[in-house]
């Protein structure tokens, strides 16, 4: 019998895995900062991601690579907090504008499953980690 710590280790990575394949498709991926880029590399997301909020940029400057890159669809995961939810809905009411698809599925299902004990997407590889040495003590006992 499974534990629910094994079903969510589960849950979140086939979510993980189903967001490295929408990436190998070269589905553009919008995040907050930097470390969360590297965190998303770490697990294995290879394509092209876009950090939201570094160095001074402004969210016309988001609009502007994405247009640049050609996408017409965007997956958007921002942080789980307060400004992450505002960020999210600032960037699909301007994507919907220009007429791009903004993917709010992973964003949402993460939330779900992690929501309540991680806050932004940089903090998801150690959770990850965390469940992974969880399941497999459960497993040893």
């Amino acid at each position: 019998m499974s534990t629910n710590i094994e079903k969510t280790t589960e849950k979140v990575l086939e979510l993980l895995d189903r967001l490295i394949n929408e990436s190998a498709k070269d589905t553009l991926i919008i995040v907050e900062g930097r470390k969360d880029v590297n965190t998303l590399r770490k697990l294995g997301i290879e394509g092209n991601i876009i950090a939201a909020k570094t160095r001074g940029k402004s969210i016309l400057d988001v609009f502007g690579e994405v247009e640049k890159l050609g996408s017409r669809e965007v997956v958007v995961l921002m942080d789980f907090d307060r400004r992450g939810r505002e960020l999210t809905k600032r960037l699909v009411q301007g994507f919907e504008r220009m007429r791009i698809k903004s993917n709010l599925v992973f964003w949402r299902e993460l939330r779900r499953l992690v929501g309540r004990e991680v806050k932004d997407i940089e903090g998801l590889a150690s959770y990850i980690e965390t469940l992974k040495r969880k399941t497999e003590n459960n497993v040893m006992c």
